[in-house]
């Protein structure tokens, strides 16, 4: 059928994937640094204390002392090509254009920050998108990741007249096709080593302790993820949890307390792995690469590596074109 000449133009019939990590600061300055924050520790996912408590404390102290200090630690890692997470995220992206055939529309965003989820879901719907396929870069499920994400496209979804269909990618925590590439990629970077690591060990991003007793499920994914990678390679993982913040108790152990208790006890090659990251950020290249080496070596240690993430390398990215292939079933051939 042949539209009226005043129609509106449709597009062709597209479908879209959405790429989704944290985000991070449009620059590595305080005032960059210090808009991040204000989104990111306003989120009622991250900090569940109740605003009228909160938002003074944020606004009035942490927003005034920590993008000074976060600027400084964002400056160490930032890149040519901006921020690290921003940069593989976008390569992420480009890599899977055109993997699920000349239909599938490939864009990524971030929850805090640019590219924001809202205008690029609003960009695959202009593209012809009818159907979308979240896909949160998290491993492990937490409400304070994963949720918070879908949250924010389901946000914008409702103030779409003419909504996608939308699917989300799941938790993957123990998929086969994840602790296969992670297995490729740690064994390939333990072999291009010019020490032989006496300890492993598995950082992932700490957790107030509380969200483990309210039945989120991120502790017992991340220890699932350590345990089955452990027995695929053969070798023992020591977990760890970093970035801890404020006066609450917080997941343990602590990685920094790990890596400084280490040389005590007769491990003084270590290697470390940030399996909970899709991608290398802040996090991985400042606080575990930089800050826990100096820990570790003032502690005695005499050799440290720090062992990149999954990132844009092919066993990363076969990973991911598996796991989207999946949820796409039945949109695509």
């Amino acid at each position: 059928m042949t539209p009226p000449p005043d129609h509106p133009v449709i597009p062709p019939r597209k479908i879209g994937v959405l790429l989704i990590n944290l985000g991070t600061p449009d620059a590595p300055d305080a005032r960059a640094v210090k808009r991040y924050l204000g989104e990111f520790l306003s989120d009622r996912r991250v900090v569940e204390i109740p605003p009228i408590a909160w938002q003074p404390i944020l606004r009035g102290i942490v927003l005034n002392t920590r993008p000074k200090k976060s600027a400084h630690a964002y400056g160490l890692v930032w890149s040519e090509e901006g921020s690290p997470l921003a940069a593989i995220t976008r390569r992420q992206a480009t890599a899977l254009q055109g993997a699920f055939g000349p239909d599938v529309i490939v864009d990524h965003a971030m929850r805090y920050g640019n590219p924001a989820i809202a205008e690029r879901l609003h960009a695959l719907k202009a593209q012809g998108c009818e159907r979308i396929l979240l896909a949160p870069l998290y491993p492990q499920y937490c409400a304070a990741t994963t949720a918070t994400a879908n949250d924010k496209a389901f946000a914008a979804l409702a103030g779409m007249r003419w909504q996608p269909a939308i699917r989300t990618l799941p938790p993957y925590h123990d998929d086969p096709a994840y602790i296969d590439a992670l297995k490729a990629q740690v064994e390939s970077q333990l072999a291009a080593l010019d020490f032989t690591p006496d300890a492993l060990i598995a950082s992932f991003h700490g957790m107030p302790r509380r969200t483990l007793e309210l039945g989120d499920p991120y502790h017992c994914h991340c220890q699932k993820t350590a345990r089955l990678l452990a027995d695929a390679m053969g070798r023992e993982l020591i977990v760890a949890f970093q970035s801890r913040f404020g006066p609450a108790k917080w997941l343990g152990p602590a990685t920094d307390e790990t890596l400084a208790a280490l040389p005590a006890k007769g491990s003084r090659k270590v290697a470390v792995i940030a399996p909970g990251f899709s991608a290398d950020c802040l996090e991985t290249l400042e606080e575990l690469a930089i800050r826990g080496r100096e820990s570790f070596m003032a502690a005695g240690g005499t050799d440290f590596a720090y062992l990149p993430c999954l990132n844009d390398g092919e066993p990363g990215m076969a990973m991911l074109r598996t796991l989207i292939a999946r949820e796409l079933a039945g949109w695509v051939t």
